[in-house]
């Protein structure tokens, strides 16, 4: 999940031990990262080694997610030349130290499921993997391709789990409106919970690049009126009439990035693209152009990715951080190609 950020930034107090160049940083965000021996190799030319730098690390090589790793919160600001640097309350480095972002790497994992790291190195040498998307333990990933760090990428806008603007949104009238239009308070229909107000509304403005670019959901794939934008990660809710054997449920869950064919679902890169994300008290189930499809979910991952005065917000309207995530079937792009498209690109029945 990226920062989605309607109003002024936050300011972290100053240290004891702050400089006075430190006070001079712009506002910071949070992110969680982990140390790069954390994700190891398991098999191949540089066995045992962690993460390691662009130069150094071999294509083919196996990687694991160490079941011990901790996440590790790093703050990130930005200088008055608009530097990244590590800002003052960050568990890693010190304030004031620039954070060089050295590559991004592709990676596949046993089912078939593509994650993406961008390594991140520090003037002490010690360097962090912001995964991109999620990474599972007791998986192995195999490296694919070694690029060059996205550039001018905010360490903080990543992950966003989100719909375009323009995405019409039902409400609990049965009536559709656009989602910049809404505003907390307003009830939407969900699928489990009946109507249910908005508590917090997150937008965003990205580069629609790499893992920012927008995936759209053409009109009709999915029994959609319009064309569907949402963010890669975004999670579909699907619904199998027959529960098709191997499948714990009939309900699917479908990362949007999964269902890309280049065709009725395809990636739209260049420009920019604003994004709308909607909390509930739920993680629920709502509809988008028709479609069933999650609202963001709150629990402390998602939440330390956001600016900290949002984050304290957040915090503030749903102690504990504890939405349970919605039951079904993760669907991963081995299992949906084995599926076959036409069990997923089908008319839906309207409501």
């Amino acid at each position: 999940m990226g920062p989605f950020a309607p109003g002024p930034e936050y300011l972290p107090k100053a240290a004891p031990d702050m400089t006075q160049d430190d006070r001079n940083l712009l506002p910071g965000h949070a992110c969680q990262v982990l140390a790069a021996h954390d994700i190891f190799v398991c098999h191949g030319a540089n066995l045992g080694d962690g993460l390691m730098g662009p130069n150094e690390v071999c294509l083919g090589d196996i990687y694991e997610l160490d079941e011990a790793r901790i996440p590790l919160r790093l703050i990130v600001t930005r200088d008055d030349g608009q530097v990244q640097r590590v800002g003052a309350g960050s568990a890693v480095g010190h304030p004031g130290d620039a954070i060089r972002l050295e590559a991004r790497y592709a990676l596949m994992g046993n089912e078939g499921d593509r994650v993406e790291l961008l390594v991140l190195a520090l003037p002490d040498g010690s360097r962090f993997a912001l995964p991109l998307s999620p990474m599972a333990t007791a998986t192995e990933y195999t490296l694919l391709k070694v690029e060059n760090a996205p550039e001018d990428t905010g360490l903080s806008d990543l992950l966003c789990i989100s719909f375009g603007r323009g995405t019409l949104i039902t409400l609990a009238t049965g009536a559709q409106e656009p989602i910049e239009n809404l505003r907390p308070g307003d009830k939407v229909l969900t699928r489990d919970h009946g109507a249910q107000p908005i508590r917090w509304i997150g937008r965003a403005t990205l580069k629609a690049v790499g893992p920012f670019a927008p995936v759209v959901i053409t009109s009709g794939t999915l029994g959609n009126a319009g064309d569907l934008i949402v963010s890669q990660h975004h999670r579909m809710f699907l619904y199998q009439r027959k529960r098709r054997a191997g499948l714990p449920t009939s309900e699917l869950l479908v990362q949007a990035k999964h269902m890309v064919d280049g065709e009725r679902v395809f990636l739209r890169e260049g420009g920019f693209v604003d994004y709308l994300a909607l909390v509930f008290d739920r993680h629920e189930i709502i509809y988008a152009e028709g479609v069933p499809a999650e609202s963001l979910m709150v629990n402390d991952a998602t939440v330390s990715r956001l600016p900290a005065e949002l984050s304290g917000d957040v915090k503030a309207l749903f102690p504990g951080l504890s939405q349970v995530q919605h039951f079904g079937t993760e669907a991963g792009r081995q299992f949906l190609e084995e599926l076959g498209p036409e069990a997923l690109f089908q008319t839906a029945r309207r409501r």
